[in-house]
């Protein structure tokens, strides 16, 4: 992926705009390729962590979904057992090349965190990691509905489409007008596929 560049300045004294304008929504056909990338950070992050703290991970997102047209970025959700420390994973992470982007604690542990962005512009590849604690997350669902039914995988594909040049660079309201779709089918998901993530 290529991008144009703003400035020499790094990324962390870019603002929004700046930073929209060098990463903007880019919208690709399914590569199969997807699935080694995720399998290369997926065995880069369990040799990094303690063998305690990774209770599960999981290759979410579009780019899980064969035949879905997805920005070119391999989302992987990353859940911690429940007692494991927090900034000791958050150390570890960092330390194999990841760069924190958001953390929240409550109501529960939500952190994000990327690779593959430059001041360049985008790198061969590019992650977001969502680390969590073990839980009936939402985005396993939806991700599951989609491989189970491709004519809704069809239809969230064209919405994508629909959304890519009003929003190109404005990856929050690109975000935003998802959301209704995907909040319906995750709904459905979780009456087609009771519990199925449930840890009680």
């Amino acid at each position: 992926m290529g991008g144009v560049v703003v400035n020499s300045k790094p990324l962390s004294e870019m603002n929004l705009e700046e930073l929209w304008m060098l990463f903007p929504i880019i919208l690709c056909p399914h590569n199969p390729a997807y699935a080694q990338w995720y399998d290369a950070a997926r065995t880069a992050l369990l040799s990094s962590l303690a063998p305690d703290a990774v209770a599960r991970i999981s290759h979410i997102g579009s780019t899980a979904v064969a035949g879905l047209v997805a920005k070119p970025t391999v989302d992987i959700l990353l859940e911690l057992t429940a007692d494991y420390s927090v900034a000791a994973a958050s150390r570890d992470i960092v330390d194999n090349g990841w760069l924190l982007m958001s953390s929240v604690y409550e109501p529960d542990l939500k952190q994000v965190y990327n690779k593959g962005y430059t001041p360049e512009g985008f790198a061969e590849r590019v992650y977001h990691l969502h680390v969590r604690r073990l839980g009936d997350w939402d985005e396993l669902y939806f991700r599951d509905y989609l491989i189970a039914h491709s004519d809704v995988a069809a239809e969230y594909g064209s919405l994508k489409l629909s959304l890519h040049k009003p929003y190109e660079h404005d990856r929050n309201g690109y975000t935003e007008a998802k959301t209704d779709f995907i909040r319906q089918k995750t709904i459905a998901a979780r009456l087609e596929f009771p519990r199925r993530y449930a840890i009680d």
